[in-house]
């Protein structure tokens, strides 16, 4: 969970979860769907897609007992050089050293490294600097170590040179060069899709939902069904198309519910949702769609963006004077 999240932001998460899955074989023996809807509001769910992988892998090959060796550790779901050195050396008092962001900095920063940190070469390089640091009798407490310096002290804007302990030996620091370490591709533009989504229900009152493909991204999550808004047409026809063509329904567009802005790490969106009803009929039933009752819903993990349209369209049907057909 603190691969991408801060502990603050984690802990409620992580207890949730542990309430959830108390060992290693209830989370092997879970269900996608439970573990995401455990995991939904943390955000990059393939962490929650590898997690669960790993925790099948570690009971069918491992007995339920976490791998001690670097590269069976790499070998698991999810587990990359940096999440293997981390659990080889605190858990089990291993010689590898971690390479996350903030040891990257404090490295480039006691070396004045002015290569691009992306690339392959400084990364390798920076590798065999962290393992040949390690104070091989506390491996992980030098790590943790590591890592608690670039977080509090040797930090990305105004680090604290003062009270730094390693500030003697920093070529950065020496050289009044702090800020120009690391050194880091210049971002792109970030780009901004308009998306188009139909909340629609059908005569018995429920609401159309969709799976996300496991090879997807968000894969496994649940959502209300839509797409890219294609240049050309209006937000409405968009809506009707798409549902028409994907599912083979006709549906009659109520009204618009407000836009929902939303950030991913590469890219943002705006969703345009429409509630409505299927105005003609087609059998839309397999192992990736289902109408759902909105009481129901909860009972699926969506991700945030549709978390925020179910709550809009959930105050919408509680405000019948908004609202064309409750």
């Amino acid at each position: 969970m603190l691969q991408q999240t801060r502990v603050d932001q984690a802990r409620p998460y992580f207890e949730r979860f542990i309430t959830s899955f108390p060992s290693i074989h209830d989370l092997a023996e879970a269900s996608l769907d439970e573990v995401l809807l455990n995991w939904e509001g943390l955000g990059y769910y393939s962490r929650a897609r590898n997690l669960h992988k790993a925790s099948k892998q570690i009971v069918d090959d491992y007995e339920g007992k976490l791998p001690d060796d670097y590269h069976a550790l790499l070998k698991l779901p999810g587990i990359g050089p940096y999440t293997a050195a981390a659990i080889a050396s605190i858990a089990f008092k291993k010689t590898h050293g971690v390479l996350d962001g903030n040891v990257i900095r404090v490295l480039t920063r006691l070396t004045c490294n002015d290569q691009q940190t992306s690339s392959a070469k400084t990364k390798r390089a920076l590798q065999a600097l962290s393992d040949s640091l390690v104070a091989p009798q506390n491996p992980g407490d030098f790590n943790q170590a590591m890592m608690e310096l670039g977080a509090t002290c040797c930090t990305p804007k105004k680090a604290d040179c003062l009270n730094c302990p390693v500030r003697s030996f920093c070529c950065a620091h020496k050289t009044d060069s702090v800020d120009l370490f690391p050194v880091v591709k210049k971002k792109t533009p970030i780009p901004h899709y308009q998306l188009v989504t139909g909340i629609v229900k059908n005569d018995a009152g429920k609401l159309l939902i969709q799976q996300r493909g496991e090879d997807q991204m968000l894969g496994g999550l649940w959502e209300f069904p839509g797409t890219r808004i294609e240049e050309g047409l209006s937000k409405e026809s968009a809506c009707k198309s798409y549902f028409l063509a994907e599912f083979g329904i006709s549906i009659t567009i109520q009204s618009p519910l407000p836009a929902i802005n939303h950030a991913y790490s590469h890219f943002k969106i705006t969703v345009y949702a429409f509630t409505g009803t299927v105005s003609s009929n087609k059998s839309v039933v397999d192992e990736n769609t289902r109408w759902v009752a909105a009481s129901d819903l909860d009972d699926y993990a969506f991700h945030r963006a549709h978390r925020k349209l179910i709550e809009s369209y959930l105050n919408r049907i509680q405000s019948p004077s908004l609202f064309d057909s409750a």
